[in-house]
């Protein structure tokens, strides 16, 4: 194989072609950078470029590995190994390496650092530049300033068409992120919900200033149960409350309102104990036979409670160890959301089926999250409006 390879000034243009504007990564970068100036100064060119070291992101990102040698890092990270020990087999491994290290920098730190480095170079991309590089897939768009801080995070299922729209958008807020815009960078996730938790979480991490109503919770409403004096469980609407324990938030009254009605038509429920209709008598559904009575006593509390109940163990996962699976970035590739105890533990994306099988070696590659409020509700909403590829439990 050796002996039919090129010689090192045969292929050295080219070398100098595909790597120009760009950063070598590289798994020990000092020690392939090293060999590759060496090479270049032999043949009286001074070859200059920027790295990044996958063994350096890797023990930051990834700490209390056993070890970081190539091949037992992806070996523990359930990554995919083909031809290890060349170069192709090794060039690809390390790339999806450093694709799961993005992922997991969630304060964006490697990206910001890159942006910075395009700053100092002098480079002043146009608002149309910046739309036309862009991908009309589902990911996650970060926009910058002049000085590499992220100023707004977003999701889309058409990250080119949605920021198209910041850069044609009228408001205050648009224009003020088109004068301050230097570069939009992205990363996809294929999977909307993915999207829908790493926007949530990073926003809630970097604080960029024009996302200020994100920083905080955007589900301002609540749906609660409670029990009346007669013994019926009322599903109510209320102003979110960190104390209680809510059943569904929501970002808007409306879309709550809206929901309950929906809820309340499936299960048979009573539009007055829940709050939807004020009446003294019986509610409107039970005058066209939809409502069984529980306003004016007709139905037992003992009945109508089972179907208040059905509804909100359907809502919850409490307890609940099992694992999304959804689409990924590419055809053949996976998105995984874990559950472990009720608790929402990361997200990760898989080429092989025993990544997530194997429920150590996926803890490996998930990219931890945050569990709070509005993560389980994204997940409780998703599930309820969207089709997922499957769900398995363990």
């Amino acid at each position: 194989m050796l002996r039919s390879a090129p010689k090192f000034y045969e292929v050295a243009k080219r070398i100098i072609e595909i790597t120009e504007g760009c950063i070598v990564v590289a798994h020990n970068a000092s020690f392939d950078y090293r060999i590759l100036r060496t090479e270049f100064s032999r043949l009286g060119y001074d070859f200059i470029r920027e790295t990044l070291c996958t063994v350096e992101l890797s023990k930051k990102l990834i700490p209390d590995q056993v070890s970081y040698s190539l091949g037992k890092l992806v070996r523990a990270l359930g990554i995919p190994v083909t031809d290890r020990h060349r170069a192709n087999g090794d060039a690809m491994a390390t790339v999806k390496l450093f694709k799961m290290l993005l992922a997991k920098d969630v304060k964006k730190e490697i990206i910001s650092g890159l942006i910075q480095k395009e700053i100092k170079s002098g480079l002043l991309p146009k608002l149309l530049d910046i739309v036309e590089s862009l991908p009309s897939k589902t990911g996650i768009y970060y926009i910058h300033n002049d000085k590499g801080t992220l100023i707004y995070i977003g999701k889309s299922r058409n990250i080119k068409k949605r920021v198209n729209q910041h850069f044609t958008d009228t408001s205050a807020k648009s224009r003020k992120i088109q004068r301050e815009v230097f570069a939009v960078t992205f990363e996809l996730t294929g999977s909307e919900l993915i999207a829908l938790l790493k926007e949530s979480e990073e926003i809630k991490i970097n604080k960029p200033i024009y996302n200020g109503a994100q920083r905080k919770s955007i589900f301002l409403w609540g749906l609660y149960q409670e029990k009346d004096k007669n013994g019926y469980l009322n599903l109510k609407l209320q102003k979110a409350d960190g104390r209680k324990k809510e059943i569904m938030s929501f970002t808007s009254m409306q879309d709550a309102k809206n929901y309950l009605l929906k809820i309340t038509e499936k299960y048979t429920l009573c539009q007055k104990l829940n709050g939807l209709f004020e009446t003294k008598n019986s509610c409107f559904k039970y005058k066209i036979n939809e409502c069984h009575g529980a306003c004016i006593g007709n139905e037992t509390p003992e009945n109508y409670n089972i179907r208040v109940e059905e509804f909100i163990r359907e809502m919850k996962f409490e307890n609940d160890n099992m694992v999304i699976v959804d689409k990924g970035r590419t055809i053949d590739e996976r998105s995984a959301v874990l559950i472990e105890n009720g608790i929402y533990k990361g997200y990760c994306f898989y080429d092989l089926n025993y990544q997530i099988n194997n429920i150590e070696i996926l803890k490996n590659i998930i990219i931890p999250m945050q569990n709070n409020r509005d993560t389980r509700t994204i997940i409780h909403s998703y599930l309820k409006r969207n089709k997922v590829i499957k769900i398995f439990k363990f």
